[in-house]
This record gives structure tokens, sequence and C-alpha cells, in this order.
């Protein structure tokens, strides 16, 4: 069942807060790769409290969401770290053969310039993945997100220069690498 009222207030809420709640995700969390799985779980649980309570439940909708979005943090590297010695997550196997077949008869198709431009990509890709966690955060915050330095500096609780100097850098050396 929906509720229209709690599917506009969401939206409502997700428009105000989702740049601030994004910023403290990436800022707290360990590995870049979590950061888009905790902010869907923080979102859907929003979701689940406004049907069960109504859409009038939350007053203070930032404080709420930030809240939340801590919980979720704390209890997904809670779970990892559990998990961790019981899956092995590197472990090869499972349908990962059928996988690279596929992609091997989809790659026979493609162009000549859409491989090289795949190819830059991972190893830019992989470039960002090499560098040090601060710097990672920086990037994906600039990039991916769009925020600007000073709200990186400060979902870092960094200096606006010390924002600069990181991206600076990176993309100076990701261009001296990639031509």
């Amino acid at each position: 069942m929906s509720n229209p009222n709690a599917a506009s207030r969401f939206d409502e809420i997700y428009n105000s807060t989702s740049k601030a709640v994004l910023a403290l995700i990436t800022a707290k969390c360990k590995n870049t790769a979590d950061i888009n799985d905790i902010l869907q779980d923080t979102y859907m649980e929003l979701y689940k409290v406004l049907v069960k309570r109504g859409a009038d439940y939350i007053m203070n909708e930032r404080a709420f969401v930030m809240r939340l979005a801590k919980r979720k943090i704390a209890r997904y590297y809670s779970l990892a770290e559990r998990l961790r010695g019981f899956v092995p997550f590197s472990a090869g196997g499972g349908d990962d053969g059928e996988n690279c077949l596929f992609a091997e008869e989809a790659d026979a198709f493609l162009t000549e310039d859409y491989v090289v431009d795949r190819i830059t990509l991972e190893n830019a890709r992989k470039f960002i993945m090499s560098k040090p966690n601060d710097v990672k955060k920086a990037y994906y915050l600039f990039y991916d997100v769009g925020l600007s330095i000073p709200e990186i500096a400060s979902a870092l609780s960094m200096s606006e220069s010390g924002v600069k100097n990181k991206l600076y850098r990176t993309l100076k050396e990701l261009r001296k690498l990639l031509g």
C-alpha cells in the first residue's frame, strides 16, 4: 500500500536533505563503494517511517534523516565486520564465467573508439581508487555529487585549500597519466 501523503512528504524531505546526507555518509564511510548502499538504506528507512507513522510525524526533517544516516553507517560497518570472519568476499566462482563469456561476446561488437574510451575510463577509475580515502572522498563529492569546495571542506572537516590541493593535484596526476 502506498500513502500519497507519505510519498509527497518523502520527495520534499529527500530534495531538502539529500546533499547534506550524502556529504555526511561520504565523510564517514570507510569505503567509497559503500556510499550509495548506505544512502539508499537511509532513505528507504525514511520512507518506511513516513508510511508507518504518517507524513506529519517528523518535525525536524534534517536532524531526523541525519540521525538515520548515522545509524545506517554504524549498522553497515558493524555487520560488515561481523561477516568478514564468515564470508570470503574475494572468493571467485559462481556465475563469473558466464558473465565473462557474455562480456567477450558483447565486446566483439564494440567500435574501436568505444573500447579506447572504456579503457581510459577504467584506467582513470583505477588511479582514483589507488588514492588515499580523503582524496577519493573529495573527488567523489566534487565530480560525482557536485558539491562546492566549501561544502566539501565542511563535510570532510578540512580546509578549503586542502580540498583544492587534493583535487587539483589528483587531476594533474590523472592528466599526466592519461595524456
